[in-house]
């Protein structure tokens, strides 16, 4: 059975319902296929670890 409920992504900010969810912080699918393949060298990989950090921060609260 799928969820359809819908989540605003940490990266993007836009509510979608499809995507993942880690540690309770919920990435779209459009932003987990771009950080897949976001070479890192790319200006956006970094944009997307400051993102990212928000879900270990999260944890240590």
């Amino acid at each position: 059975m799928e969820d359809h409920t819908e989540h605003v992504c940490i990266i993007c900010g836009l509510t979608k319902t499809e995507g993942i969810t880690i540690l309770s912080q919920f990435i779209c699918e459009d932003c987990e296929s771009e950080m897949v393949h976001t070479d890192a060298g790319d200006a956006k990989y970094n944009y997307f670890i400051h993102q990212m950090r928000q879900i270990s921060m999260q944890t240590h609260v």
